[in-house]
């Protein structure tokens, strides 16, 4: 195994949702999957973890409180993180949303729409940020 595939596999998902039952359930997901995972509620406590720690990818909510929603958060990214820009998962429940399609469309980045079956969830994971380790 390279040195990178060894650092990779110890890198977490970050995953940025605020509802608890659903982070729970994603969390569970990944874990499962053989992804670490770091949790945040918020795009603004996202943007802190992401300024210093390093990640796997990200999992994110499209609608997060605290003013930074995900489209902020992949802004950011992509302006400071550009590494990260093209391993970004969007979840939402709000797919018919003109700002979601929007992002969506602006990004290029996968969405999966909850409510949402497992396996659907971490082939999208797997496509966008390698299979887990």
């Amino acid at each position: 195994m390279s040195t990178s595939a060894i650092k990779n596999a110890l890198l977490p998902v970050l995953l940025i949702e605020d509802e608890p039952a659903v982070m729970a359930y994603v969390q569970a997901a990944l874990e499962r999957s053989g992804y670490p995972v770091v949790c945040c509620e918020s795009g603004v406590d996202a943007l802190r973890l992401l300024e210093r720690g390093q990640f796997l990818g990200v999992v994110s909510d499209m609608r997060t409180p605290g003013g930074v929603d995900g489209a902020q958060v992949h802004a950011w990214i992509a302006r400071n993180r550009p590494d990260l820009a093209s391993k970004i998962v969007f979840i939402t429940g709000d797919i018919a949303n003109e700002e979601t399609v929007a992002t969506l469309r602006d990004t290029g980045a996968p969405c999966v729409e909850k409510p949402f079956r497992v396996q659907q969830f971490i082939d999208v994971v797997s496509q966008t940020m390698g299979k887990a380790q």
